[in-house]
């Protein structure tokens, strides 16, 4: 990797104001000259030569054209993704904290926010910094920008729209930041925070109208009714003319009602919509079902997602990996009826005689994992051949078409007609059509990346079986002890059984017909003709 002096010379031909920061984030030297001018390329050789392990900071605002937002945790980083658009695209880089900073291209009127910011996330702007990759912040890592959003492979668009006008009127209200001898210690909102920062409202048709729009600004933001009482004053006493009072304390009774209403109407139908969801959705998903989105609904949305994470009794639950989605959290279940069940087996036969040595009870997998050509699908269709007359038997078959089928089939020594059980044509998503009490064959259960959600996907299969069984086919890599998706797909099935050319291998065995567990019995075996297994012996333990 590039020296970090190097680094900090490639962001100052950039055009960027660079400065030295230590590990507290402060400046090695006084910075302020820097918001005004930039370093020389001697003053950075000389100052990384005097502090090698300087991080690099990049002043922000009119001197190198960029603002950034900072979001320090995921509920700030959802709060600004509702005002960007799904498409949107901006440089990004990833902080040591697990926060990510967002570029933005400067806009007149940004500056650093505040504690007093109604935002969850940090703005830096006019007067401020922030610390740029690769730069290491001591021992908790260093900042990495993320895969293609460098600051030199995406140029900081625009900062939207409504993002921009809820910052300055934060700005107007004292809230958000400071200019001139007003610090982020400053107390309070008073006069002069208003003065510096002048809103024009002597036309008295547009006082109404902007009261209107502060006071619901305030509330959405979480300001409590007495304390957006107390901004608003100080602002309607600065109109020309003075807006009165009593009409000021009408908008804000009227904003908080109408955010009461809205929020109350909104809350219900997003926990309506996500109650009949399964699995993982994003919020995108639920922005869809929506119309005329505004970036309003979706902070709305965010934030009513978020206190359903949050709640003592959360009814989501956020994806450990990816922002913005969620599934719902279902506290169903059934009691386990032990004292009424039923311990009798069903009546299988497996090609290799199996039931000699397992119990099949209702509601279980079995798993034939096998390497290419190792005779997964004869082992199946086997199968089904020998329970068809005593069992509702459905094939799904993910590689086969009808003339191949009517091809395999003909090799067994049986009329066409009288295989008695039903083929189709499935190559994903097999949950959804399982017969939860018949016999379910899966071959095979495709996948050809994230090889780790197959454990899931055959406990969705486990998960629809109610007295019937799945056995399911997996593919198996030469030499593997598992199939696909490794030990993860041993988690369900009740039986799990490898196959290698001429050979079968119990892997996995829950219950025994006899005292001695299977699991380990091997058996070696012909195929002959791609469908009819004549064994070599019997099952032994290897010797």
């Amino acid at each position: 990797m590039a020296l970090l002096v190097d680094e900090a010379l490639r962001y100052s031909n950039l055009g960027l104001s660079v400065i030295p920061v230590k590990p507290d984030k402060k400046p090695f030297v006084r910075w302020e000259s820097y918001q005004k001018h930039r370093a020389k390329t001697e003053d950075i050789q000389e100052w990384w030569s005097k502090w090698p392990g300087a991080m690099i900071g990049i002043v922000t605002g009119p001197i190198s054209k960029i603002d950034v937002v900072d979001t320090d945790n995921q509920e700030a980083d959802e709060e600004l993704q509702s005002y960007l658009s799904d498409s949107f695209v901006c440089p990004t880089q990833r902080t040591p904290g697990g926060g990510k900073h967002y570029l933005f291209a400067h806009a007149e009127g940004i500056r650093n926010n505040n504690d007093r910011s109604p935002f969850k996330f940090h703005v830096r702007g006019e007067r401020g910094y922030f610390i740029a990759a690769p730069s290491i912040n001591g021992t908790k890592g260093r900042y990495q920008w993320m895969d293609g959003l460098s600051i030199e492979e995406v140029a900081p668009p625009p900062m939207p729209d409504a993002l921009y006008k809820e910052l300055i009127s934060s700005y107007a209200l004292g809230l958000g930041g400071y200019k001139g001898a007003v610090t982020d210690n400053s107390p309070g909102v008073t006069n002069r925070d208003i003065s510096l920062h002048p809103v024009t409202l002597a036309e008295e048709g547009t006082r109404d109208h902007t009261i209107f729009h502060l006071a619901n600004f305030l509330v959405k933001g979480g300001c409590p009714e007495q304390e957006a009482f107390q901004y608003l004053e100080i602002f309607a006493k600065s109109c020309n003319p003075k807006f009165p009072l009593n009409e000021m304390r009408q908008k804000v009774k009227s904003a908080m009602k109408r955010d009461w209403a809205r929020q109350r109407n909104m809350a219900q139908w997003v926990e309506e919509w996500v109650s009949v969801t399964s699995g993982y959705f994003s919020v995108t998903e639920l922005y869809n079902s929506l119309q005329n989105v505004t970036s309003d609904i979706k902070t709305n949305v965010r934030q009513i997602l978020h206190r359903l994470c949050e709640e003592n009794s959360p009814i989501l639950e956020r994806h450990p990996q990816k922002n913005g989605v969620y599934r719902l959290v279902n506290r169903e279940c059934d009691e386990i009826d032990f004292l009424n069940a039923s311990t009798d087996t069903m009546d299988l036969s497996y090609p290799f005689g199996e039931e000699k040595y397992i119990k099949t009870l209702p509601k279980s997998i079995g798993v034939v994992a096998g390497v290419f050509d190792a005779g997964k699908t004869a082992y199946l269709l086997n199968f089904a051949k020998l329970n068809m007359k005593r069992h509702k038997i459905f094939y799904f078959s993910s590689e086969m078409g009808p003339n191949e089928f009517r091809m395999r089939l003909e090799k067994f020594e049986l009329p066409l007609s009288e295989w008695k059980f039903k083929p189709y044509e499935r190559s994903s998503n097999f949950s959804d059509v399982i017969r939860p009490d018949d016999i379910n064959i899966v071959d095979f259960l495709e996948i050809h990346d994230e090889f780790y959600r197959v454990g899931g996907m055959i406990k969705d299969i486990f998960d629809k079986l109610r007295n019937g069984i799945a056995l399911i086919a997996l593919q198996k890599n030469p030499g593997a002890s598992f199939g696909l998706g490794g030990a993860r797909g041993l988690e369900k099935p009740r039986f799990y059984l490898n196959l290698e050319p001429g050979r079968a291998y119990i892997v996995k065995a829950k219950n025994w017909v006899g005292q001695e567990n299977p699991s380990g019995l091997t058996l070696d075996f012909k195929l002959v003709a791609g469908c009819k297994f004549i064994k070599d012996g019997d099952w032994c333990k290897p010797s």
